[in-house]
């Protein structure tokens, strides 16, 4: 009886051995096809925990662009070609533009196997992250720029209303003259007929008073210095 068990279990084990290396090579012909999900599919009906399986399946998974999956099922398959393990993680990492992760698997790879690909994809990384902070520097430099054009916008009507004031003062007499010309013109067009016909008088009034202010006497200086002692001049005030 006990020989019976032993030779059940046994067959059931080696059935179900025989069942997984089926799907381990359907799933090796999938991925070679390209048919990475359906790889990953066969890959996932397979419960024996295996750090091979797993590696074999992160590898379809990173083919089919999955590579936070991927990156579990590579956490599952430690003591698998621990350099190439860690040169995919980098890849993974690449991938997901997360540069500082990537250098740090890269370098781990090195430090057990030197390898060209690695070595190459560590410097790529390096040159990747360089840029990407780069580009980051120059949008922040460019929202503070922006941000503090908006705030002076906001703060500095009155210094742009005395700037241009300035700039007003710094004309020379002759453009300012031109200036006050060119608005009086500009006034006169629209005028009404009538308000011109005032304008006009007023004009004529201004000038017949200025006319008649320049003709008047100018008043005598009060103090005479030529003048002898006890003489008095008629045309001087008597305060």
């Amino acid at each position: 009886m006990i020989k019976l068990l032993l030779f059940l279990t046994l067959s059931t084990l080696l059935l179900a051995d025989i069942f997984d290396f089926q799907t381990i090579e359907k799933a090796n012909q999938a991925y070679k096809k390209g048919d990475f999900k359906g790889s990953v599919k066969l890959y996932d009906s397979i419960k024996k925990d295996d750090p091979r399986v797993a590696y074999d399946k992160a590898n379809a998974l990173y083919k089919a662009g999955e590579y936070d999956e991927a990156l579990k099922e590579y956490g599952k398959a430690k003591g698998v070609d621990e350099a190439k393990r860690l040169y995919n993680i980098g890849n993974c990492y690449f991938k997901k533009q997360d540069f500082n992760h990537a250098i740090k698997s890269y370098e781990r790879a090195l430090k057990m196997r030197e390898d060209a690909d690695t070595r190459h994809n560590l410097e790529l990384a390096k040159k990747k992250k360089r840029e990407k902070e780069k580009k980051k520097n120059n949008k922040d430099r460019k929202k503070n720029k922006d941000k503090k054009k908006q705030n002076n916008k906001k703060e500095n009507p009155k210094k742009q209303s005395n700037q241009k004031k300035k700039e007003d003062e710094k004309k020379p007499k002759k453009e300012k003259q031109d200036d006050k010309k060119n608005r009086d013109k500009k006034a006169e067009k629209s005028m009404t007929p009538e308000q011109k016909r005032k304008e006009e008088m007023r004009k004529k009034e201004l000038k017949h008073m200025m006319n008649k202010l320049s003709k008047k006497r100018m008043p005598t200086l009060m103090y005479q210095p030529n003048r002898k002692k006890g003489e008095r001049d008629d045309t001087q005030n008597p305060w």
